[in-house]
């Protein structure tokens, strides 16, 4: 089977897009062709992958895996790349409606912006402060958030720390390390599934900035947050703890074409 694909990347988080509209390459069960496909010896090599699919009520319909192949929660970088992915297929639409395993989301293209896409985000009413500088939340994948003075110089080694402790083991956690500088901030992330450091996490990127309201009363909205791969905008409102309106922004930026044999 020949699969046709193309390569997105958000602010260095790249993905393997797949239109399964109109023909089914992929199930949800087929965890090792998945894999394989974002290996980054064997394969494609990717961050992650995403099926395009056909929705009753909605634009279309978002199926996300990580790089070990299992279906995983929401992915906000993956989900302003599949807006532009499906704008380029000739969805055109003001105002974007996709579901995803976390509900609903709302996305537009930025004018003025190249590759530019706005994304909403889910409500977000429960963040945990574990310590003064440690917080614990959910922004459409579970997050764990610390503020330090500077980021580590081995992200994957300190993340994998937290992320195996035993409250996480099982489960995973996505784990990020903020710094707040000048009104902006500056975050890494160590992805579960990827089971490394990313150069961008979408939804880390909105828990750092939720999680610096919290933290630091000044921080304001929209935040740019500065990432290895590039800057991301998060806005959003807050009231009482609760954060509302939270909107992802960036570019979403197709790399390369291709089709990938599986099988024989």
């Amino acid at each position: 089977m020949t699969i046709p694909f193309i390569k997105y990347q958000g602010t260095g988080n790249d993905f393997i897009m797949i239109d399964q509209r109109t023909q089914r390459y992929l199930e949800i069960s087929d965890r090792q062709s998945i894999e394989f496909l974002c290996h980054r010896r064997f394969g494609i090599g990717a961050d992650g992958l995403i099926l395009l699919e056909q929705s009753e009520k909605y634009d279309f319909r978002m199926v996300y895996f990580n790089a070990d192949g299992r279906q995983s929660t929401m992915c906000g970088n993956g989900g302003r790349c599949i807006v532009h992915f499906a704008h380029s297929l000739g969805i055109e639409r003001d105002i974007y409606h996709f579901e995803a395993i976390d509900g609903l989301h709302e996305a537009c293209m930025i004018a003025g912006m190249e590759n530019g896409v706005r994304l909403k985000m889910n409500d977000v009413t429960t963040i945990k402060r574990l310590k003064e500088n440690e917080f614990e939340l959910n922004t459409g994948s579970p997050h764990f958030v610390r503020f330090v003075q500077e980021i580590p110089g081995n992200v994957d080694a300190e993340g994998r720390e937290v992320r195996y402790a035993p409250q996480y083991a099982e489960a995973g956690i996505n784990v990020n390390f903020a710094v707040i500088s000048d009104h902006e901030l500056h975050a890494a992330t160590y992805e579960r599934g990827v089971e490394a450091e990313t150069l961008s996490c979408g939804t880390g990127v909105t828990a750092v900035a939720l999680a610096a309201r919290l933290y630091n009363h000044g921080t304001p909205s929209p935040v740019r947050v500065k990432t290895k791969g590039g800057d991301l905008w998060v806005e959003f409102e807050s009231k009482d703890g609760n954060f509302s309106n939270i909107w992802l922004s960036g570019p979403a930026t197709p790399v390369f074409t291709g089709e990938i044999r599986l099988g024989q």
